[in-house]
């Protein structure tokens, strides 16, 4: 067993003592919900990022590869300085929603190379321009242009020409659970020498400040060597059981690195205006002001504070690099030192470098053994970088909505309009858990639905944490009374696609494969919170009680004609195909889950009939007509969204999307054999099958195959399967060359209008804006939704056998004809997805855009660019450009997913 393996082999205590220290700061915490006390919920305006290095967060810290505990109390970062630039950078910049052409978005360049689930191992890489930052030119460029225009990025600025800009390498190692040392290194790849200043810098978050009764802080000072940080003094955190204080720990820093002080307090003359008085006179921004402005004073001469840095100022020779080394460590009991303290010059540069070296190696043996056996070296380099950003997209997620609503301090109570706002309803929302992101810049905050997925990905190399990423979400503190999982912090009531169910079973079962032992406990304890949730969604969504579902906009932005979240006017339904799969493919899921425990109880396995009787409900309504319309459209052998009228009458929203697609989803088989052994389910089941065959036979087909029987739970049969799928392998509507596209390609020449508003195909950003402003779902390819349509080809074809094929058009698309299978097809779409981030034979991938631009160039040809991969949001449906958040190695992450399962 390996190094890794090892670690994360131990009972829950020692697993947590590894996972004690972390990558949890978040990139980006200002203009966030949590941090919003204004009148109007404009989080964005509230606190932007000029003012984010002057006024003190209140729910969370944010920096440049930063590593901090579990709870947040003690954080470290680095912060660079080219003395060219107005301000420190201290945390990466992007533009907001008002600011860009295409929402909000990050404009910086950053690559998670490495990481390991007990974070014994990280290296991130950060590109650091010699120029002064364009701030004011990207702001402007990105106002100037429209929504048919591309995002105006760093690299279109042309700061990184003439390799004009250090390459910054940040590598941390654990010692132990409790220690561990960092390795910063710059590199010069400009022409000229260059100077760079490198400031690490430790600070305690501000949980002081806030509910105007005066506490003791905790504190920093100088110490040989460096500095010595200890919360023994001030009071434990609230909210939790045990005293969660770190006690005095040090951080080891090079002798010529000069100590600086300050108070992480808010600059209030700054934050608020002249009239505003500062509770320290020494504040967050004072290392800005003295090293970027020269102000002697803004610091703390006596060398205290909340808040410190060690200051190096160096200059590189082109083509030459300097390396900082640090050590931080608890000090021992009874000790003035921290166990195993550096002499007084600095950290012991020889041992941190064989200590990195060793856990490299560690490292590497541990995705060894994780890499599929025909995955490429190309295609390991993007599996193991998936992982990377996955695993550095863990963060500390603090969150009190009660406390957030009515504000800490009673004589500063927040605007009485948040309690008519966003989360009014999820008073009980507490979060102090380390959860997964989805992109640590751009969506900062924990995403049900996004989460799903991350966890599949991370039951590849931390089941552990997979498990409890899913049972947070249903836990007492997140999970709404009523049953109802919250989305997001923008709004916690949404409603997002119900995949947690999926992903339980999912994760349960490749647990249950890869260790050998079925961990019935997690799955028990989730089916009953997930029972309370499908409750929630059935009286919630299924107003009419007709088994066809409205649901809102489910996850996919501007898919529809209107925005699916609004009420409509006069009375009328939406009937969504998208919601009324989903619901179908919860219930099998749940009878799976219902089934699976029926071995040991057999008193779930009338709950297992349960949910097959309310999945048959499901599947007939969506071809039962009502009116003189169903959800199925005949002619064109599709699934389509309904716009019901209160007199019956139905409008067909004749628009070929992932909406009339996701109906596949709903795919179970039960074989006779197999459900021998659950008596009470089976006689129900019979019972059902001959009594109900008006609904039966609308969506379970029973199929006799060498003297069994198999009965496939599926909405479609198999000629409406092969209506769909004739439209998702033809190139000219859902195939594209880098996958499956969310919108037919045929709606480029004929787009649907109703009402005035038009669906038309567009395979970039979104042109059309419905809800929020980065994401399309009008074409291009998404991840999530590609990932379960290859898992549910794969069931169909279990299902129905390999008889079923498809007529498709040849990959080179000169329009001959090949017969597909069902797992063909789900092979042709993995192929396509993978090969969007595996360079071509001269070097350019897909996901960095057309030859000749800047970009594609640069990461085809230059050797400090060529390996590097970012994991974007979505894909240009036509040439596989990567598109919106860039660290989405949330749900994108499930490329390492697909290399695992189609390269084994």
């Amino acid at each position: 067993m390996n190094a890794e393996k090892l670690r994360l082999s131990g009972d829950a205590h020692q697993r947590a003592r590894w996972h004690k220290w972390g990558p949890y700061l978040a990139d980006r915490a200002w203009g966030t919900v949590r941090e919003d006390y204004s009148a109007n919920g404009d989080a964005w305006s509230f606190l932007p990022h000029d003012l984010a290095r002057s006024k003190t967060y209140r729910w969370g810290e944010d920096g440049i590869g930063g590593f901090c505990d579990r709870y947040q109390i003690l954080c470290w970062s680095m912060a660079f300085w080219n003395e060219r630039d107005p301000i420190l950078k201290e945390r990466y910049f992007g533009l907001v929603p008002s600011e860009g052409n295409h929402g909000e978005d990050v404009k910086e360049c950053y690559f998670y190379l490495d990481a390991v689930p007990s974070h014994a191992y990280q290296r991130m890489l950060y590109k650091y321009p010699q120029r002064a930052f364009p701030y004011a030119q990207l702001l402007e460029e990105n106002r100037r242009r429209g929504a048919t225009d591309p995002e105006f990025e760093l690299l279109d600025t042309g700061i990184f020409d003439e390799q004009r800009y250090f390459d910054i390498v940040i590598e941390i190692a654990k010692e132990n659970e409790d220690a561990f040392v960092i390795r910063v290194t710059a590199h010069n790849r400009g022409p000229e020498r260059a100077p760079l200043h490198l400031i690490p810098q430790l600070w305690f978050r501000n949980t002081w400040s806030w509910n105007g009764v005066p506490l003791a802080t905790p504190l920093i000072s100088a110490s040989d060597g460096g500095l010595l940080a200890d919360d023994s003094a001030a009071p434990p955190l609230a909210g939790l059981l045990a005293d969660t204080r770190l006690g005095p720990h040090h951080l080891e820093l090079p002798a010529e690195a000069q100590l600086l002080f300050t108070d992480n307090e808010t600059n209030g003359a700054r934050v608020f205006g002249p009239w505003a008085t500062s509770r320290s006179r020494f504040t967050k921004d004072a290392f800005h002001r003295f090293v970027v402005n020269g102000e002697r004073d803004a610091v703390n001469p006596s060398q205290t504070g909340t808040k410190a840095c060690g200051w190096l100022r160096v200059e590189i020779d082109p083509g030459q690099s300097h390396v900082m080394h640090m050590r931080f460590a608890p000090i021992s009991v009874g000790a003035g030192s921290p166990a195993g303290t550096r002499p007084a010059e600095g950290p012991a540069a020889t041992q941190i470098d064989h200590l990195i070296l060793q856990r490299r190696k560690e490292a590497d043996e541990f995705y060894a053994a994780i890499h599929p056996e025909k995955a490429s070296a190309d295609e390991r380099k993007v599996q193991r970088q998936a992982f990377a950003g996955l695993l550095w997209s863990k963060q500390s997620y603090l969150f009190d909505v009660d406390a957030w609503l009515d504000g800490d301090d009673p004589n500063w109570q927040p605007p009485a309009s948040r309690h008519y706002g966003r989360n009014r309803h999820w008073r009980h929302l507490n979060s102090m858990r380390i959860l997964s992101m989805p992109d640590k810049w751009e969506y900062p905050w924990f995403a049900a639905w996004d989460l799903a997925f991350h966890a599949v990905v991370l039951a590849l190399i931390d089941s552990h944490f997979a498990k409890d990423q899913l049972w947070l979400m249903l836990f007492e503190q997140f999970q709404h009374p009523n049953g109802q999982i919250p989305a997001y912090e923008w709004e916690f009531s949404d409603l997002n696609p119900p995949v947690h169910a999926w992903a339980v079973w999912r994760v349960y079962n490749m647990d249950r494969i890869r260790s050998g032992v079925a961990d019935r406990d997690f799955l028990e304890k989730c089916f009953h919170k997930l029972m309370l949730n499908f409750t929630w969604w059935v009286n919630k969504v299924d107003r009419e009680g007709n088994n066809v579902f409205e649901g809102g906009f489910l996850g996919l932005d501007n898919i529809a004609v209107f925005d699916r979240s609004e009420r409509l006017p006069g009375g009328a339904t939406l009937e969504q195909s998208d919601a009324t799969g989903w619901m179908g493919m919860f219930c099998l899921v749940m009878m799976r889950m219902a089934l699976e425990l029926a071995k040991e109880n057999d008193v779930y396995e009338g709950l297992a009939t349960k949910f097959f009787e309310h999945y048959v409900y499901i599947g007939a309504a969506m071809k039962m007509i009502r009116g003189d319309r169903t959800l199925w459209d005949e002619q064109d052998g599709y699934f389509y969204d309904l716009l019901r009228f209160p007199d019956g009458s139905a409008v067909p929203f004749r628009v070929r999307s992932l909406v009339g697609l996701i109906p596949l989803y709903a795919i179970e088989r039960l074989e006779e054999k197999w459900i021998q052994p659950f008596h009470i389910f089976r006689e129900n089941l019979q019972w059902f099958l001959k009594h109900r065959r008006d609904i039966v036979d609308r969506c379970v087909t029973t199929i006799h195959c060498n003297g069994d029987n198999t009965h496939v739970l599926a909405v479609v049969d198999q000629n409406q399967l092969k209506a769909l799928l004739a439209r998702v392998v033809d190139s000219n509507e859902f195939l594209s060359p880098y996958g499956l596209r969310s919108l037919s390609k045929a709606h480029q020449e004929h787009p649907f209008t109703f009402g005035g508003a038009t669906v038309r195909y567009e395979p970039a950003e979104a042109i059309e804006k419905l809800k929020g402003g980065n994401s399309n779902w009008r074409g291009p390819v998404w991840f999530p939704t590609s990932f379960l349509i290859i898992e549910t080809l794969r069931k169909l074809e279990k299902a129905f056998g390999g008889g079923v094929r498809i007529t498709a058009t040849t990959p080179s698309g000169d329009r001959q004809l090949e017969m597909l299978t069902l797992s063909g097809v789900a092979s042709r779409l993995a192929d396509r997805m993978i090969h969007l981030f595996l360079p071509d034979s001269n070097g350019y991938r897909a996901i960095y855009g057309p030859r000749g631009s800047r970009k594609a160039e640069l990461f085809a040809h230059d050797p400090h660019w060529k390996d590097l991969i970012l994991f974007y949001e979505y894909f240009n449906g036509d040439t596989g450009e990567g598109l919106g958040a860039s660290h989405q190695t949330g749900w994108t992450a499930l490329v390492a997913s697909l290399i695992d399962e189609w390269r084994t």
